[in-house]
Parts: C-alpha cells; sequence; structure tokens
C-alpha cells in the first residue's frame, strides 16, 4: 500500500461513499418501540456492538477498495468495482429501510440474501485485483451471515407481519 495520489484517490472516494452509507444506514434504523416490542433470540449480540462493527467493515472496505482500485491496471476493472460497490451501497441501505422503516422483517429476509449475493460479489471482484482487499471483506460476509440468521429468527419468533 503506497501512500500516492493512485491510492488516496480511491481511499478517499470509498471513504465518503462509506460514511454516506452509515449515515444512510444509522437515520433509517430506529431502535424505539416496535423493534424494542420484537422477540428476539438470546444469542442476539447487544444493540451497542452494532456500530463499532459497522464502523470495523466499513473501514476494512474502504482500504479493501482503494487496494483493488490500485491494483486494477484496466478501465473496466475499475468500472466493475465502482458497480459492485454501489450495488452493495444500495442493498445495505436498503435493508434498513425495508426492516426498520417498513417494519417488515419478512421482506428484509429476502432483501438480505441479495444483500449476501452483493459481498460474495464484492469479495470476488475486489479479490480479483488484490487477495488481500477480498480478505478484508470477508468480515463483512460472516457479519450479514450472522445479521441474516438473526432476521430469519426475528421472522419466525413474530410473525406475520403486515
Amino acid at each position: 500500500m503506497m501512500w500516492t495520489p493512485s491510492f488516496l484517490w480511491p481511499l478517499g472516494c470509498a471513504a465518503a461513499v462509506a460514511v454516506a452509507v452509515a449515515i444512510a444506514g444509522a437515520v433509517l434504523t430506529e431502535i424505539g418501540p416496535w423493534y424494542q416490542g420484537l422477540r428476539k433470540p438470546s444469542w442476539k449480540p447487544p444493540d451497542w456492538a452494532f456500530g463499532p462493527v459497522w464502523t470495523t467493515i466499513f473501514v476494512l472496505t474502504v482500504i479493501a477498495t482503494a487496494l483493488a482500485w490500485e491494483a486494477a491496471e484496466e478501465t473496466g476493472a475499475r468500472a466493475v468495482i465502482v458497480i459492485a460497490l454501489l450495488v452493495n451501497a444500495v442493498l445495505n441501505i436498503a435493508w434498513s429501510a425495508i426492516f426498520f422503516r417498513l417494519r417488515r422483517p419478512d421482506w428484509a429476509l429476502v432483501e438480505v440474501a441479495l444483500l449476501w449475493l452483493s459481498i460474495v460479489v464484492l469479495i470476488l471482484v475486489l479479490g480479483g485485483q488484490s487477495a488481500l482487499a477480498g480478505l478484508l471483506i470477508v468480515p463483512y460476509l460472516l457479519w450479514v451471515s450472522t445479521a441474516s440468521f438473526l432476521n430469519y429468527r426475528i421472522v419466525q419468533m413474530n410473525k406475520p407481519f403486515g
């Protein structure tokens, strides 16, 4: 990793996108009476853990993006990186909107499958340019896998919705 303009520019752009996604997710996530009233499994991570985990995931994604961008030698590969990141960002934000704002964990369960697949694509796309970049996305996949199972259990414990 070199602190050159070719590395710092994508690092800054990726950081801006990560901050935008984090803010959108935070605005859409309402831990109010509706959420507090849901039955949740005993193994659910504590609410305070979500902020630090997501911050770590966003930092790792920013670094992975910059590494893959720098390693990509052709414009086409960089376009694929941008598309994979933007699709993932939209799906990341959409899950919060569906689960918390629409109060539809059942629909969010379908959406989280798409988010999970977008993370696999991100691992393949970024990892295709830099093995380290792909590895840095693995914690994101593990966290969303856990969140997916939590979403599933919430649906099972609280259905029907809507």
